[in-house]
This record gives structure tokens, sequence and C-alpha cells, in this order.
């Protein structure tokens, strides 16, 4: 299982939620497990969402793998520079 940190809006999708947990080994099964678990989550996914593993932030890195014991934050889609 994957614990996933929800930053921001997010929690709202997951009824205040700020942390969940998942079944994944990549970033795409993450993200459709956790649509799956909470609808709600489904339209920010769509439009897009940036994750951070152990640190690090990815963008559409879909098959990054996520090691056991990571920490993994969900967060809205991240712009700018």
């Amino acid at each position: 299982m994957v614990k996933v940190l929800l930053w921001g809006s997010l929690r709202q999708a997951t009824d205040g939620l700020t942390e969940v947990e998942v079944e994944a080994a990549t970033f795409k099964q993450l993200l459709d497990r956790l649509g799956e678990a909470y609808p709600g989550l489904q339209p920010q996914i769509k439009r897009g969402v940036s994750m951070s593993l152990n640190g690090v932030i990815y963008r559409e890195a879909w098959f990054t793998e996520i090691p056991p014991e990571s920490e993994v934050v969900l967060m809205p889609y991240m712009t700018g520079g």
C-alpha cells in the first residue's frame, strides 16, 4: 500500500482526509485507483495533478515506479517557474 498525502483543494474530494492509502506500483496505477476510490478526485486528475515522490515533483511521469515506504504527495497541477 502507498500512503498518499493530499494537498489543498484535493482534500475536499475525499471528505477532508489528508492522507489515503492505495495499492499501486506506478503513478498511473495510483491515479487510476485514487479515481476509483474517490470519484470526486477524477475531475482534478483529468485536469492534471502534480505528484511528489520523496521530495521530487513529477508531472506526467505515468510509469514512474513507487518504491515501498516512499512519501507520495498529490497536489493540484503546478505551473509557473
